[in-house]
This record gives structure tokens, C-alpha cells and sequence, in this order.
């Protein structure tokens, strides 16, 4: 059964993945609630699409009746609320799980049963990463209100403003040789914002159905070469320095004392350690891509244009003879 777009809340919808989100519901005809904790940082969603078709409210998943208020009177629900690291109240446990289940009672109490819930390849409630562990106890939270939610699972996600393939072209902008975290043999399967964004879109249009969907890119590629792949696309040669697991958890405990500081994000966590320990690949009997009609882009074909400004000439850097033949 498809669903009319009417209304819909977005949760997180400020955040990496909730602009592309929002472009592609006002682009299928959907009112866009844009659901946020701090509506004065997000005027730009209000540009998008038609006037008045996406409108920001206040909403924090710490508190239970902000999140009614906000569901209250949709159509269908979406949350991306996610965080790669603790910093105060902002906890694992705050938001993926209660937060996701206040979402869930706050659907169930509505009658809400069109939602779309975005958790992480590698979601596992046995899992050591608080992180992992929570997603998945999230998704369990959630489904428990709405059984018709869809779950997807995404790899990590790449684009213009990601915090993956940017921190480490600015690391290798600056440093001699860029960390090999665990000898950099985790297998890692890249997948474009947009193409995320998309198929959330046609699950909440469509109506979900309580699935579960891991959304990877069309290849997987180690950490080391995607740590090769940066250095190409900038022009740059650095040392690829091996760091064992016990060393970096050292990194990450550093990166935490770092990220204790005002406006400072952490560069690595422990917590990001123990995530890197196990390949973040879809499984080959899970849903994907293919049940939205979806050809996923690739790193090749959409990472270079944004990180043209790690180059030493910017756009107009052309790749040294040297570089293209040991590509």
C-alpha cells in the first residue's frame, strides 16, 4: 500500500544525513516537521523545497513530551538522531535507546505507523561498543511500539560535509603520516548520502513494513585503501603507519581527554576501536539498495570533487605523471 505524503517528522533533520533526507521527501511532495534541539542553527532547512513546506521545531529525544509534541498529527516518523561519541548528557543510551523508544511510544500513542529508523551496519546488542550494542537495542526499543517500522543500516556514510573522508584528507594536509588503526585490515563498505536519503524517502512514501535494510556501497575496500584512496585524490604521499590495537586504544583514549574540551570533537574514541575491530560490510542475505531500485554511487565517481580543497592548487591541482602510474 503506498502512502499520500502529508506530514511528516523528521528527527536529527539538521544533521549530516537530514538535509539529503529532506530534499528528497519535499521533492516526493511531503511537509517536512523538521524536529531539532536548537531550531535558531537550522533556518537553512527552511529553504528547502516550497515556501512553508518544511517547518523546524523544537524537540530534544531527552524528553519525552518535546518528542510527542512533535510526532503529534504526522503521517509517518523518521529518526536519524545519531552520535559517534559521548559529550555530556548526549549519551549512547540517551538517545539510541531511550530516545529511540520515546520515539516508538510517542508513534504508538498517535496511531503513527509509517516510520523509518536509521541505525548502523553492525548493530549488535552482544556487541563490546557501547555504540553497536545501543543501536541495536534501539532498533529493538523502537520496533517494539511500531512493528511496521523499517530499520536501515547503513556503512559509513560519505558526501560533501562527512566526518570520515574529510578529517583524514585535513590529517594528511597537515601531518607526516596518517594512523593504520588495528594494521588497517578492516573491510569498510562506503555508501553516498544521497543514495541513503533516497531510499528512506521511498520507504516512508511507499509505507514501511517493519524491514530491515543494510545499505552499502557497490564496492568494500580495507582501511588501508581507503586511507590510499585519500592520499591519490589529494596528491599527497604520507607514511601509512600500522597502529596494533592496544596502541589504539591509547589514540582513543587521548582523543577522549581531547574531546572533553569545549567545541572540540574527538579525533578517535575507544569506543570507535572496538567498532573498527569488526568489518562494517552488509550481510549478503540482507535487504539493500536493490529493494528501492537504487544503483548506489561509488567513492570514485563522488570523493574527489569534495576534496579538492586538500590539494595543494585546489581545484585546478593536476595529479603528478609519479602519482598516476603508482596509483
Amino acid at each position: 500500500m503506498t502512502a499520500a505524503p502529508s506530514l511528516v517528522t523528521v528527527f536529527g533533520a539538521s544533521g549530516f544525513l537530514g538535509r539529503y533526507v529532506i530534499r528528497e521527501l519535499t521533492a516526493r511532495g511531503w511537509r517536512v516537521r523538521a524536529a531539532v534541539r536548537n531550531p535558531h542553527t537550522a533556518h537553512e532547512l527552511k529553504v528547502i523545497g516550497d515556501v512553508g513546506q518544511v517547518q523546524l521545531m523544537q524537540a530534544n529525544l531527552r524528553f519525552r513530551k518535546s518528542v510527542a509534541r512533535a510526532v503529534e498529527g504526522s503521517d509517518a516518523v523518521i529518526n536519524l538522531v545519531s552520535i559517534l561519541f559521548e559529550s555530556g548528557r548526549q549519551t549512547f543510551e540517551a538517545l539510541n535507546v531511550n530516545g529511540a523508544e520515546s520515539i516508538g511510544e510517542a508513534c504508538a500513542a498517535s496511531g503513527v505507523t509509517n516510520v523509518a529508523h536509521v541505525s548502523a551496519i553492525g548493530a549488535d546488542d552482544t556487541s563490546l561498543s557501547e555504540y553497536a550494542r545501543t543501536k541495536r537495542e534501539g532498533e529493538f526499543a523502537l520496533q517494539s511500539h511500531v512493528p511496521t517500522a523499517d530499520i536501515f543500516r547503513p556503512s559509513i556514510i560519505f558526501g560533501p560535509e562527512d566526518e570520515f573522508f574529510n578529517r583524514f584528507a585535513g590529517l594528511a594536509a597537515m601531518a607526516p603520516a596518517l594512523p593504520l588503526i588495528g594494521g588497517g585490515k578492516t573491510q569498510l563498505q562506503p555508501v553516498f548520502v544521497e543514495d541513503v536519503a533516497t531510499a528512506i524517502a521511498i520507504a516512508v512514501t511507499r509505507g514501511t513494513k517493519g524491514e530491515t535494510f543494510e545499505l552499502g556501497g557497490p564496492q568494500t575496500y580495507s582501511f588501508k585503501a581507503l586511507m590510499e584512496f585519500i592520499l591519490d585524490t589529494i596528491g599527497k604521499k604520507r607514511f601509512l603507519a600500522p597502529v596494533p590495537w592496544f596502541a589504539s586504544n591509547i589514540m582513543g583514549f587521548s582523543g577522549e581527554l581531547t574531546g572533553a574540551l569545549p567545541f572540540v570533537k574527538p579525533f578517535l574514541t575507544r569506543d570507535q576501536v572496538q567498532n573498527l575491530k569488526v568489518d562494517n560490510i552488509a550481510s549478503e542475505d540482507a535487504l539493500g539498495f536493490e529493494a528501492f531500485g537504487i544503483q548506489p554511487s561509488t567513492i570514485e565517481a563522488i570523493v574527489p570533487s569534495y576534496l579538492a580543497k586538500y590539494r595543494k592548487h585546489g581545484q585546478f591541482y593536476e595529479k603528478p605523471t609519479a602519482l598516476n602510474e603508482t596509483a
